[in-house]
This record gives C-alpha cells, structure tokens and sequence, in this order.
C-alpha cells in the first residue's frame, strides 16, 4: 500500500507543478522563490542528469520504462516491508513523472534552480531521495550486521 501511495503522491506532485511551470512560465524564465537560494527557473532537458547525452531521450525513455515496469512487477509478485515500499514508490513515482514528460514532450521540465546546482524537479527529488534512503539503509544494515 505504501508503495501506491507514494507512487501516486509524487507522480500528482511532479505532473502537476511541471503544468504549471508550462502555463504561467516561459522557457529561460526565471524568478527567485528565496532570493538567492532558491529560483524557479523553466528549462528542456533534452539529456539526462545534469543535462547530459542530450538528444538521447529515447534511451532514456526505455530505461525508465524498464524501472517503472520491474518494480511494479516485484511489488506485486513480493511481500516488502514498509520502507522499501517507499523506497520503491518514490523511485517509481520519479522514473514515471520524467517518463511521462519523455514521452510527451521529448523532454524532461525542470524548474527548481538552486544557481549552483542543475535544474530539477520534483521527480528528480523523489528519486534522490530514495537512493539517499536506500543508500543510508545499506551502510546502516552492514554496519550493525542486520
């Protein structure tokens, strides 16, 4: 259950916010959220991470594609306990908000602009923040030998 939750959660979050960025923005537009921190700033990404490979998006497209559909498939087929649910859910919730912006546009839109960082968006977040998780749980788990 928490998987679909957090799936649809992100997935509602990043469609939504990126229709928005689309209606009241325009490309290269930019204005600060909090000055000098934090910037909406509307940019294509045509690559990957960081705006690499760019003109690649079918690639990635099939990537995300082939994550969206393994890791529904283990959840339905597995009994997860609860946070790898969430882990699972933020990953996929991400991998589908950019697949569908892919598939869509040809592009990925990003609008959180840090000034020293890429631009991202909401689904970006959500899968950094899982593998933060993931990450995190790994070295914890080695570490206590658990």
């Amino acid at each position: 259950m928490y998987f679909w939750l957090c799936l649809i959660i992100v997935l509602i979050a990043d469609q939504v916010s990126k229709w928005w960025v689309i209606q009241n923005m325009m490309v290269g537009d930019s204005f600060p959220l909090i000055e000098g921190v934090l910037h909406l700033t509307y940019v294509q990404n045509r690559g990957a991470a960081f705006g690499i490979l760019q003109g690649y998006s079918w690639i990635f497209l099939i990537c995300a594609l082939l994550v969206v559909i393994a890791l529904i498939y283990y959840n339905l087929r597995h009994k997860i306990l609860t946070g790898d649910q969430i882990i699972m859910g933020l990953i996929v919730g991400g991998a589908a908000g950019n697949l569908i912006d892919r598939w869509q546009y040809n592009y990925v839109i990003d609008f959180f602009d840090l000034r020293w960082w890429p631009v991202f968006n909401i689904a970006d977040m959500a899968i950094v923040c899982a593998g933060i998780i993931l990450i995190t749980k790994l070295i914890f788990l080695e570490k206590w030998g658990k």
